[in-house]
C-alpha cells in the first residue's frame, strides 16, 4: 500500500486527483486541505499521519493577485513547500511538487527544461524560491523529489477568472466576449492530462528531477475564442481592450520530451477536446 499526503486537496486540482488516486489498486490517500489549518505554520502539518510520499499542490496561484500580495504569496507557496519538505525529511518521504512556468520571455521554441529560469511576477518568484528550496533538501539531505512545472492548466469548474472558463462563460452568455489581448499565445494543458502526469510521478521516483507538463502546443487568446465558438456553434462579437499585461509573455510552447522519456507521461487531449468537454459539461 502507498500512501500519499495530498496538500490543497479541494482545490481545482486536488479535490480531483485525490479519486483518481484512490481508484488506482493500492492507494491510499490522506487529504490536507485549508479547513486543516495554514500549510504555512508547521503546526499544520506536525498532527498528519506519516506517508510514503507528499503530492504538494497548496498554493495561491492567480497571477494578477500576486502583484497585490506578493507577501501573502511568498508566506503560502514558499514556506508551505518548506514545511512539506520537512515533513518529508521527517518521515522519509517523497514529495511531487507541482512548480510552474519559470522561464520569462524564452529566447526560443520549444522551451525545455535547461534553459534559463526568468521570472517576471511575484507568483513566480515564489515557486522559484520553492524549487531551490527543493533542490537543497535533496542535495543535502537525501530526499527524492520530483518536480513539474506546469504550463496553463484548464478545465471544468476552474474559476472563471481564468482565460478559458472566462471565454466559455461568455460565449454562452452570449452578450459580448471580452478581453485584455487577444495576440498572446499559451500552452494550455487540459485537467485530466495533468492527473495523469502526477500519478506518473508518484509511481515514478527520482532523486531530484525537474518536467514540464504541458501539451507541447500553443495557441493565442483568438484561437481560443474561435475554438470556443465553433465547439459551440455561437458567433459572439468580440473586444479588445488591447491593453498588454506587466511583463507580458507572448509564447510558452512546452518541450516535453523528458515528460515522455522519464516519466513515461504522453498528453491525451488536444485543445478543442478539452473545451468541448468544459462545454458538454455546463461550466
Amino acid at each position: 500500500m502507498t500512501k500519499v499526503l495530498l496538500s490543497g486537496a479541494t482545490g481545482f486540482v486536488g479535490s480531483r486527483l485525490g479519486p483518481k488516486l484512490l481508484a488506482r489498486p493500492g492507494y491510499e490517500v490522506c487529504a490536507l486541505s485549508s479547513a486543516s489549518g495554514d500549510v504555512a505554520d508547521p503546526k499544520t502539518w506536525s498532527a498528519l499521519p506519516v506517508t510514503d510520499v507528499v503530492v504538494h499542490l497548496a498554493a495561491r496561484t492567480f497571477v494578477p493577485d500576486s502583484w497585490v500580495e506578493p507577501a501573502a504569496f511568498l508566506g503560502t507557496n514558499l514556506l508551505g513547500t518548506v514545511n512539506a519538505l520537512e515533513f518529508c525529511r521527517s518521515h522519509k518521504s517523497r514529495l511531487v511538487f507541482l512548480s510552474s512556468y519559470l522561464y520569462g520571455n524564452p529566447h526560443s521554441l520549444p522551451i525545455a527544461e535547461d534553459f534559463d529560469v526568468l521570472v517576471n511576477n511575484p507568483y513566480a518568484l515564489s515557486k522559484k524560491l520553492a524549487e531551490e528550496t527543493c533542490q537543497f533538501y535533496s542535495d543535502c539531505y537525501g530526499l527524492d523529489i520530483t518536480i513539474l512545472r506546469v504550463f496553463n492548466i484548464y478545465g471544468g469548474g476552474q474559476d472563471d477568472k481564468f482565460l478559458i472558463p472566462s471565454i466559455v462563460r461568455q460565449v454562452q452568455q452570449g452578450a459580448e466576449i471580452n478581453v485584455k489581448d487577444l495576440e498572446p499565445k499559451r500552452d494550455f494543458l487540459y485537467i485530466d492530462d495533468l492527473l495523469d502526469a502526477v500519478a506518473c510521478a508518484v509511481e515514478h521516483p527520482h532523486r531530484f528531477e525537474i518536467f514540464n507538463i504541458a501539451s507541447g502546443n500553443s495557441h493565442s487568446v483568438r484561437e481560443v475564442i474561435d475554438c470556443v465558438q465553433k465547439i459551440t456553434g455561437r458567433t459572439v462579437s468580440v473586444h479588445s481592450e488591447n491593453v498588454r499585461r506587466q511583463n507580458e509573455i507572448m509564447d510558452t510552447r512546452a518541450d516535453i520530451t523528458k515528460a515522455r522519456r522519464m516519466l513515461g507521461w504522453e498528453p491525451r487531449w488536444s485543445l478543442e477536446a478539452g473545451i468541448a468537454e468544459i462545454c458538454r459539461a455546463g461550466c
